[in-house]
């Protein structure tokens, strides 16, 4: 018995080291052998990641992702995530990259490495049109709702004197971006804090004159690619291709579908 137990565990540690998705191991050849590499994303957040009509995850970074991915010889498989919980599924090896509106901080470089940034990015207020908050001098004594674990999230809680003198001394947070946009219109939020890629996408669908975009915001930023800290060769030929995708247009040719500067 003790044989068996000791032939089962020599099994299952050979097994671990074989794993692609091994956090202390850069698995670029392991991944290429295997001929897969799991992106994570969030599937509700357009125009960089969604589901469509007919249920298909589309966007643009879907469709980038997909680019860079049939040059090097390696198929993505889009895995939707729960994002305040991204660079722990990243660095689990649940997946293998984050993929989808990933904003570059210092906070998130301890984590991941980063690709060079290829999309800018401001993290933008938005109330109903009927709000009396014009600046962000009037959110004093205001709920203002933001993404759990994101960007705006940091950078709200980032500047000074913001936090503590909202209602309660607290952002309110929920799990997606459109949560924000269903409690601003029920009137239980009286601003939110989002990524402008992410908000002018979904106004295109609204009566815009309902809404107000303040002048003021929390901040430009830039998007990348997350990677394990140990995949030092996915991230070059990911760099690499990338270079090469925007050199040669097709980034711009993919943009124009979902993005209308």
């Amino acid at each position: 018995m003790k044989k068996i137990i000791t032939l089962l565990m020599g099994l299952l540690l050979l097994a671990g080291c074989s794993n692609p998705s091994d956090k202390n191991e850069d698995t670029f050849d392991a991944l290429m052998e295997k001929g897969e590499i799991v992106v994570g994303l969030d599937d509700t957040f357009v125009p960089m990641g969604f589901r469509n009509q007919q249920g298909e995850l589309v966007g643009f970074d879907v469709d980038l992702a997909k680019e860079i991915f049939d040059r090097i010889g390696i198929t993505p498989k889009f895995q939707p995530i729960d994002w305040s919980l991204k660079e722990s599924e990243l660095n689990s090896g649940n997946i293998d990259l984050i993929f989808n509106g990933y904003t570059i901080t210092d906070a998130r470089k301890e984590k991941v490495n980063f690709s060079d940034p290829y999309m800018d990015n401001t993290q933008i207020i938005i109330t109903m049109a009927s709000s009396d908050i014009t600046s962000k001098e009037d959110l004093k004594d205001k709920v203002v709702s933001v993404q759990k674990e994101s960007s705006a999230y940091d950078a709200v809680s980032s500047e000074e004197g913001i936090v503590p003198n909202l209602k309660n001394g607290e952002l309110i947070t929920f799990d997606s971006n459109l949560d924000l946009f269903l409690d601003l219109e029920a009137g239980r939020s009286d601003a939110i804090v989002l990524d402008e890629v992410f908000a002018r996408y979904v106004l295109l669908s609204k009566n815009i004159e309902e809404y107000r975009i303040l002048e003021d915001n929390f901040g430009q930023e830039e998007y990348g690619i997350g990677f394990r800290k140990s995949d030092t060769t996915l991230l070059d030929k990911v760099n690499e291709t990338l270079e090469e995708i925007v050199s040669d247009g097709t980034f711009e040719e993919i943009k124009k579908v979902y993005i209308n500067d």
